[in-house]
């Protein structure tokens, strides 16, 4: 069984979903440290040609906080605005129509957990893209927040009873393959291979292509087979 164990990014770039898609059992890391400034609650998106970064706006986040503590603002403007942004930017974009109801079922999600809202996303898009991998929130299962860093991953992979792990390159100084060998797991590290896609409406002048956006404009400009095969450009080390 091989497993993955990642905080929850909320509309990620294609590396999230390609290393979700490597793994049997993906652990969303909601009961740790909030991360500011990170990834969770934002993204970028293609809007006139340029990226564009979105923010899911939070009430009291710290880093002080778990990510599952963590609540949406109380405002709920940044619902329509994000929806907003998204129809001005890819309204004209190949898949549209079929992305534009999805994207809205995600956003208008009613919750007010950043947490939540993220499982509920990945659900989603793991739905529209018929994955099969297992999703599961690490606070409603494991019962180990004690422990920390390699030894918290460890103790997971035990519970799943996981024969290999899969961690995102960042994580290669992190962890020591011959730790987990001696507790019968193969410890691999993906690395994302550059994908590119026929990116309309790029904007007068730009003509290069953005790597690395959110899921969502990956999703507007290809098909589900398209994006499929993309979830497959990696390596594994």
């Amino acid at each position: 069984m091989t497993l993955a164990i990642m905080q929850p990014y909320f509309l990620p770039y294609i590396g999230y979903l390609q290393l979700m898609n490597a793994v049997d059992t993906f652990v969303l890391y909601d009961d740790v440290a909030f991360i500011n400034r990170g990834w969770i609650n934002r993204n970028k998106l293609l809007i006139n040609g340029q990226e564009h970064m979105f923010t899911v706006p939070l009430k009291d986040a710290s880093q002080n906080k778990r990510i599952n503590e963590v609540h949406l603002a109380d405002d709920p403007k940044w619902r329509s605005k994000l929806l907003k942004t998204i129809e001005q930017g890819y309204r004209k974009a190949p898949y549209y129509l079929t992305v534009m109801p999805l994207t809205e079922k995600i956003v208008n999600f009613t919750t007010d957990s950043i947490a939540d809202l993220i499982h509920f996303s990945l659900a989603e898009l793991k739905q529209y893209l018929d994955l099969s991998t297992q999703l599961i929130k690490s606070s409603s299962v494991y019962n180990n927040a004690e422990l920390k860093a390699q030894t918290r991953i460890l103790d997971i992979c035990r519970q799943e009873k996981a024969t290999r792990y899969i961690n995102p390159i960042g994580g290669i100084e992190l962890y020591d393959k011959s730790v987990f060998a001696e507790a019968g797991i193969e410890l691999n590290f993906i690395k994302s291979k550059r994908v590119e896609y026929p990116q309309g409406n790029r904007g007068t002048g730009a003509h290069e292509f953005v790597p690395w956006l959110s899921i969502i404009d990956v999703l507007m400009f290809n098909d589900v087979t398209a994006v499929k095969t993309m979830l497959n450009e990696y390596e594994l080390v």
